[in-house]
């Protein structure tokens, strides 16, 4: 089956002249030509590969992102850019975007990423058995480490059996009860805030250098793995 890749891009010049070249490589197209259209495309069209500009009217690239990544999807991003500017390649990798590429470009150039993307893309879904990702945090169950956004986490066992737990129920409310459980065992009788303390230090851990927090308190309930709203 050939790769599927969607582009969003508000310049018609550009679709047209991505969606010829990507077809010719061999690869399915679909494009849109304004984020909202975009995020429709990537529910009904699942795409292996997002092309995204940044630069649009009503819903930007940033928002495009930033809602695909809220919604689950780890499908690579290329973002396209006119502007070359430090911060704002920073912001796009830190929503979640995995590559930048700044107009104008050279086609060659982009259609290399595009199969780096896609190779990458591949790699980490023959890996998946033994990894649990969700956005950019992974959690490797065999050197029993995290990475968020490409920086290793060290984690005490505890915390990996906390954070392995929280890994495999993602943006499922997990009561205290249930959580003491599973890691404390039901016969547990030492301090009565340990889980809070564990929760305030992984979450120390994993938002070091101001990465938004994925451990959510539920009040009156426990804790669930999402993004903030």
């Amino acid at each position: 089956m050939r790769p599927h890749i969607l582009v969003i891009d508000d310049d018609d010049k550009i679709t047209s002249l991505l969606r010829r070249s990507l077809a010719f490589e061999g690869y399915e197209v679909t494009t849109a030509n304004n984020g909202l259209e975009g995020l429709k495309q990537m529910l009904t069209s699942d795409p292996n590969l997002l092309i995204c500009d940044v630069m649009m009217p009503n819903v930007d690239g940033w928002e495009v992102v930033r809602r695909v990544r809220e919604g689950g999807s780890s499908v690579p991003v290329l973002m396209l850019t006119a502007k070359d500017d430090v911060q704002d390649r920073v912001k796009g990798l830190d929503i979640g975007a995995d590559d930048y590429l700044v107009k104008p470009f050279a086609l060659e150039e982009l259609l290399a990423r595009v199969r780096a993307l896609l190779r990458r893309k591949t790699d980490k879904l023959e890996d998946n058995g033994n990894r649990l990702v969700f956005e950019e945090l992974t959690l490797d169950l065999d050197s029993r480490e995290a990475i968020r956004a490409g920086r290793r986490i060290e984690l005490t066992a505890k915390e990996f059996d906390l954070l392995h737990l929280f890994m495999q129920n993602p943006r499922r409310v997990l009561t205290r009860d249930s959580i003491m459980d599973k890691i404390w065992g039901y016969d547990y009788s030492g301090e009565s805030n340990v889980l809070e303390v564990y929760i305030a230090m992984l979450r120390q851990k994993t938002e070091e250098g101001g990465a938004k927090r994925l451990i959510q308190t539920v009040r009156g309930t426990g804790y669930v793995l999402r993004g903030e709203n």
